[in-house]
């Protein structure tokens, strides 16, 4: 199982945290956090888990190929 997709939900508050541990996928903003385009998810599957898990508002979302 690999990640196809990866977002940021309403409400992010541009806190850093998924910038700060996925530098290569998550792009802060001055409204909101983006995801870099045509970003590698393979390669940073990891720190996106991470990310997701150590987001403070939860909103960092990803859909996984089954």
């Amino acid at each position: 199982m690999s990640i196809i997709k990866v977002w940021v939900e309403d409400e992010c508050t541009i806190c850093g945290v998924c910038e700060d541990l996925c530098p290569d996928v998550f792009s802060m903003g001055d409204e909101t956090t983006t995801i870099i385009a045509g970003a590698d998810f393979d390669a940073n599957e990891d720190c996106i888990r991470e990310a997701a898990d150590n987001c403070p508002v939860e909103i960092i979302k990803f859909e996984i190929e089954e």
